[in-house]
């Protein structure tokens, strides 16, 4: 395996949403890649609404294919990454659009198709951490899913299931503003029960929490500041705002505070003698382990898909689950 990337004589397998991709320039882009790589044996895969990345994926590893590209947005790479799961096979990412999560958080570009496969077929491998998600319906049913970014009970999930498809299609995450704008003034918060690994049972009448594996979210807003993709652990962000002042002053701190004022000790000093306030509106947890019971079913969200209506949520860490390709360091 001496070709460029160290790819020769491999099987990588191209899963590619056709409907959020540039079709003819992803492939011209794949199959540039795979002749500087030299000897490789390409497997196309394309989604349908039934079926979106999942029995693909595991169709490309009973075919042997130990590098797989999901092209597509965020359900593409999450359905992928949940059949790829604790095996040795690797995701690369070729993204589209500006949502992208997953790149955004491991510095893969979202909007050059062609650095991102020059990353997927000569990048590094990284194992990173997956969420888990075991969701209970209100009529005992119990999935399990996995999540890349964040999972998300509340206002998010609502915003989520009530963004306009074509706008999705158009404007990627900036549907979801259009969507939370419609949302807001019928928003109801949840009350819940929640509980981090072996910990105390606590309560609280939440418009969001949001249980996240990383924090970056799209227009500039770094939701969890110290969260990471390879730590082992959940970060949760318990969003509890009075008004919409209250959802003002939590934009403030994710796009100014957490971006851009916490990275130099002046700026940390202002944090102090402000955060004060925010703290009844956001807060921050962290564990392994984090248990959720709803007091009436409501609607939850994985990395930016609607789930439907729970009552219950037990969500989990696979420690270094994923294998995936990240820009060489230096």
């Amino acid at each position: 395996m001496n070709g460029w990337g160290g790819m020769r004589d491999a099987t990588v397998a191209v899963i590619y949403n056709p409907v959020r991709i540039d079709v003819p320039r992803v492939r011209a882009a794949v199959e540039a890649a795979a002749e500087r790589a030299g000897g490789v044996d390409l497997i196309w895969f394309e989604t349908t609404p039934d079926e979106g990345g999942q029995a693909q994926a595991r169709e490309a590893l009973s075919r042997g294919a130990t590098l797989v590209l999901a092209a597509g947005g965020d359900g593409t790479v999450r359905a992928v990454a949940e059949a790829l799961r604790d095996r040795s096979a690797t995701l690369g990412l070729l993204p589209s659009g500006t949502g992208n999560l997953l790149a955004r958080n491991i510095g893969v570009p979202y909007a050059n198709v062609e650095e991102a496969c020059a990353i997927a077929f000569d990048g590094e491998t990284r194992a990173i951490d997956l969420g888990v998600a075991t969701a209970t319906r209100e009529d005992g049913e119990r999935t399990e899913h996995a999540f890349l970014v964040m999972a998300g009970v509340g206002i998010d999930a609502t915003m989520i299931a009530n963004a306009r498809p074509e706008l999705k299609r158009r404007f990627g995450w900036l549907a979801y503003v259009d969507a939370g704008f419609r949302a807001l003034p019928k928003a109801r918060k949840v009350r819940i029960r929640y509980r981090l690994d072996a910990g105390q049972e606590r309560s609280a009448h939440v418009s969001t929490i949001l249980i996240a594996n990383c924090g970056t979210l799209p227009g500039n807003m770094e939701l969890i500041p110290d969260g990471a993709v390879d730590d082992g652990l959940l970060d949760v962000a318990i969003l509890q705002p009075e008004s919409v002042f209250g959802w003002l002053t939590i934009w403030r701190k994710v796009t100014w505070e957490n971006r851009v004022l916490r990275k130099s000790a002046l700026g940390r000093r202002i944090i102090r003698f402000t955060d004060r306030a925010i703290r009844t509106r956001l807060s921050y947890l962290r564990g392994a382990d984090v248990r959720l019971r709803m007091e009436q079913p409501a609607p939850f969200e994985l990395d930016g898909d609607a789930f439907g209506d729970v009552v219950a949520l037990d969500l989990a860490v696979d420690e270094g689950g994923l294998r995936v390709r990240v820009p060489r360091r230096g």
